[in-house]
């Protein structure tokens, strides 16, 4: 993917200050190794240097995703050089990251850590010491986001010690402020209904259901879960419908959900220290504070080594960081049993693409269509990778038979694999057909920006039905206003239609959103010449060649420039 220019300069900044950080901090460990006792001589000397070259080693592969070998090397440092807290504590980080018992002995000696602390908390809970752990939680800071995590940690801990009634006195503040109303309603619900309240986890989890905009895999798991052990079967149904609406990726494990639906999700205390555990980790994700979100989800999983939905979201952050072996492996623990095995059967297919062996993942797909003969998403998933590979051709088949599984063609979330056929259609020049998936796409989901888009730019760099392709453009625009693939595709519309002072005006906006993009570059330089601004023009044309633009548009542009005219034009969005 291609960074922006403000991207490439923040990651830039922040490689220097962490590589400026390791200096400051190589620096200081060799300033206490030469200040230590030189009667040790030179194999003490030795020893230290081979410390510190594994302190080193150590947060590189911290950096690269792989906390095994981290650990492997942070311990041997700790064990190589003079006392040092940053050399502990990020043996200690590693350890947890790496599941290594060697975390809890680490932390007894980070006592001002949150992260130690609740290490030892959780061992504490392993060993049944539930009033030790209670002790350790009611000791945490309450500021910042972690004033949210702490009551919840209090409570489950007095359910783990048998007073339900305390752990519900503990949350009822955080329920009756609306601020965080769902959050604490949802764990408190939990553990009233682990305590054998029926009545109050009835009231409220009617309040969490009120406040739920959307259901997440979780709170759905949780709530189905309810409403089927409460013989409200339909209801669970109801809530399982919205999940696979909401979210057409889940669609492939509804059978499972549903033919588990009774089980409880947290059957104990100990799993409901995972559960907050886990929200917490959620929350940090929303925020972007990646690593904090990963320590609470590996806390997690030390309580809980078969908590799939943690595992899910764990592997969602390290594959956005370009971790995906690391985010394979986490997957691969997921038990062939669970409900939403199937899902992460999905996700490590795409995970083993990514890693730049699309063979062995187009098998495991075709696998998963023979396993779930019901489920489009196996086969759309060989579409998407096909049409990555600009096997185009191939890529619609695929989608053929994706599209053929479907049960309900009217479902409204089934306009992703429509609007996916009609892109690899378009691509491989069968127009009539990808207009028509496209059209199709709208009715299932009227005024999807992606479809519209596409489908007016489409219209538009044919020079066909301009004002309706205008018209479909704006309203996307109207969706997406930031968006510069939308902007662009209105700026080109606006050209089509020679409207070139609106066009100009219209790309140099979309320009400003993406930068690094060579066809909207080109677009603004064809702008640029018909408003009869040839020098801005030539520039804008040489510009998007420095910008990897596709084989045939490089062409093009070189045409351009050679000719000094804008014929012919681009069509590579």
């Amino acid at each position: 993917m291609t960074l922006s220019i403000s991207a490439a300069r923040q990651n830039l900044m922040q490689n220097t200050r962490t590589a400026r950080r390791f200096v400051l901090i190589a620096l200081t460990l060799l300033s206490a190794c030469a200040a230590s006792d030189p009667s040790k001589g030179d194999d003490w000397g030795r020893s230290s240097e081979g410390g510190l070259g594994n302190y080193l080693a150590g947060r590189f592969a911290m950096s690269e995703g792989d906390p095994k070998t981290a650990a492997k090397d942070l311990l041997k440092a700790v064990a190589e050089l003079p006392p040092a807290p940053e050399v502990t504590l990020q043996a200690f980080l590693a350890c947890v990251d790496a599941n290594r018992p060697e975390a809890v002995t680490l932390a007894r000696q980070l006592p001002d850590n949150q992260i130690a602390q609740l290490v030892m908390a959780d061992a504490d809970i392993q060993n049944g010491r539930w009033q030790d752990a209670e002790t350790r939680f009611h000791a945490l800071p309450r500021q910042g986001m972690s004033q949210l995590l702490q009551p919840l940690l209090v409570a489950w801990a007095q359910q783990g010690d048998g007073r339900t009634d305390t752990a519900l006195s503990t949350l009822r503040p955080y329920v009756e402020n609306p601020r965080f109303r769902a959050l604490f309603a949802l764990e408190a619900a939990m553990i009233a209904d682990l305590g054998n309240r029926p009545e109050v986890a009835a009231a409220l989890y009617r309040g969490v259901q009120a406040d739920m905009a959307s259901p997440s895999l979780r709170v759905a798991q949780i709530m189905a879960s309810w409403q089927a052990r409460t013989h409200q079967a339909a209801e669970a149904e109801h809530t399982f419908a919205a999940l696979a609406s909401a979210a057409p990726e889940l669609g492939i494990a509804m059978p499972a959900l549903l033919a588990n639906v009774t089980k409880r999700p947290v059957p104990d205390a100990a799993d409901g220290i995972a559960e907050a555990y886990f929200t917490f980790a959620a929350l940090l994700r929303s925020q972007d504070a990646n690593d904090f979100s990963l320590i609470m989800l590996r806390l997690a999983l030390d309580l809980r080594p078969d908590f799939a939905a943690a595992r899910l979201l764990a592997a969602d952050i390290l594959s956005s960081e370009h971790h995906l072996q690391a985010a394979y492996q986490i997957l691969n623990e997921v038990p062939a049993s669970d409900p939403i095995a199937p899902v992460v059967r999905l996700r490590r297919a795409m995970l083993t693409d990514q890693m730049g062996r699309p063979d062995d993942a187009m098998r495991d797909l075709e696998r998963m269509a023979r396993d779930y003969p019901d489920s489009p998403l196996p086969d759309e998933k060989r579409g998407d990778i096909l049409r990555a590979t600009q096997r185009f051709t191939d890529a619609v088949a695929a989608y053929d038979k994706g599209i053929a599984r479907i049960s309900d063609p009217t479902a409204s979330a089934n306009w992703v694999l429509y609007y996916d056929r009609g892109v690899a259609e378009e691509r491989s020049h069968q127009w009539p057909r990808a207009k028509a998936d496209f059209q199709h796409a709208l009715q299932l989901s009227p005024d999807q920006p992606f479809v519209l888009n596409y489908l007016g730019y489409s219209l538009a760099d044919m020079g066909s039905e301009l004002e309706e392709a205008r018209q479909m453009v704006q309203t996307a625009a109207g969706r997406r206003p930031n968006d510069g693939a939308i902007t662009d595709s209105l700026g080109w519309v606006l050209f089509r239609q020679g409207h070139t002072k609106e066009a100009v005006n219209t790309l140099e906006r979309a320009v400003e959103l993406e930068p690094e993009d060579s066809t909207i570059n080109a677009h603004l330089g064809d702008a640029y010449f018909a408003a009869g601004r040839k020098i801005e023009a030539q520039y804008q044309w040489r510009r998007a060649l420095t910008l990897n633009p596709a084989p045939a548009d490089a062409v093009s542009l070189e045409a351009k420039l050679n000719t000094g005219h804008p014929d012919p034009v681009l069509s590579g969005q």
